[in-house]
């Protein structure tokens, strides 16, 4: 799941090399927190959340396979 959000976020931003994806595992969950550069916040959450919404139903369509539930949390640097 990692991996696929790492690739969603690479190819939406202008700064590929500042995402960041931390992984934590749970046992029926895994919460993954994405961090890119502060000018691409925009870009990975789109208008009224359509981007960011969009990342999550891939994700948990893809982790739906595995009978596991994916959670994405978009960090905001201060």
């Amino acid at each position: 799941m990692k991996e696929l959000v790492i690739f969603l976020a690479k190819h939406l931003v202008n700064h590929p090399e500042a995402v960041e994806v931390k992984e934590t595992q749970g046992e029926t969950a895994s919460v993954l927190e994405l961090k890119v550069a502060k000018e691409d916040l925009g870009r990975v959450i789109g208008k009224q959340g359509r981007t960011a919404k969009s990342i999550r139903t891939i994700l948990n369509a893809a982790a739906s396979r595995t009978n596991r539930k994916v959670i994405l949390e978009i960090i905001e640097e201060k």
